[in-house]
């Protein structure tokens, strides 16, 4: 059973200046005052489920921090709600082949732990690219053509970064990834939910993918599997996934390049595929 011992501590560098430092208690970004300063060493040590979530969490906060923008997302009408839907088909149809990937990638290495980590994620998320295929369907899209011709830009940097990670020697930033994903996942609750339902047609079900991964839905207990299986990691380990969440994070924080596609120009975007 896990302790709580205030001697419990966990630390990451994510940048030269910025140390994330985890108590079971709290979480907090450190500047190291120079070289005699203990956070300005690598983290050693064994991890602790409640140090680690704080780690964790601390990393997706540094990146929202990071990203401090007078860029806000426009207000969520059913055009974005659509953008989103497919921007979820892109990371979600990624995952399985990708996680197997990375299952026999740590396999090879012989790394157990993760390798059947991996390979349960891929179970898992088996088929959520479906659910996103039949809410744009339901929307009254071509679905398949309108994925396959409309790649949101944010997405595509996820799936760009999850493939690299995945197709490395060594693949432990997916895990960093996923945990980023599924995390950020939870801050849609059942109020959002609502909020996008009111803006569907009337007797229109296309809330699959996002109840799925949402606060409701399977994320929440995801998140704490990750946590554990991420604390009994090397502390070696611990780092890298440490900032493969923070990396991702700061690409789903990030405003995409190119701006924010006016309500005009997504009705544009999606004509083609209506049916």
């Amino acid at each position: 059973m896990e302790t709580t011992s205030s001697a419990q501590i966990e630390w990451v560098n994510i940048s030269p200046n910025k140390v994330i430092v985890a108590t079971p208690d709290e979480v907090n970004l450190h500047t190291p005052y120079g070289s005699s300063d203990r956070f300005s060493e690598s983290m050693t040590g064994v991890g602790h489920v409640s140090t680690t979530r704080n780690l964790l969490d601390g990393a997706i906060a540094a990146a929202s921090i990071a990203i401090s923008s007078d860029v806000h997302p426009p207000e969520l009408t059913l055009n974005r709600y659509l953008w989103q839907l497919a921007g979820a088909y892109q990371t979600t149809h990624a995952t399985p082949p990708g996680m197997k990937q990375a299952s026999q990638n740590f396999a090879i290495a012989a790394r157990h732990n993760l390798s059947d980590w991996a390979l349960e994620k891929a179970k898992e998320e088996e088929g959520h690219d479906r659910l996103a295929l039949n809410d744009i369907q339901s929307l009254g899209y071509d679905a398949k053509r309108l994925v396959q011709n409309v790649v949101p830009s944010a997405a595509k940097s996820l799936v760009d970064y999850f493939i690299r990670s995945v197709n490395d020697s060594d693949p432990i930033d997916c895990v960093g990834y996923t945990h980023a994903l599924e995390r950020l996942s939870l801050g849609a609750k059942e109020e959002h939910i609502q909020k996008v339902k009111n803006l569907l047609p009337s007797g229109v079900n296309a809330t699959r993918c996002m109840r799925v991964h949402s606060s409701v839905g399977a994320d929440a207990n995801h998140v704490d599997e990750n946590v554990e299986m991420i604390a009994g990691l090397t502390s070696a380990e611990r780092i890298r996934v440490v900032r493969s969440c923070y990396e991702t994070a700061l690409l789903i924080f990030s405003p995409p390049q190119e701006g924010y596609y006016s309500e005009a120009e997504l009705e544009k975007m999606f004509q083609p595929f209506k049916l």
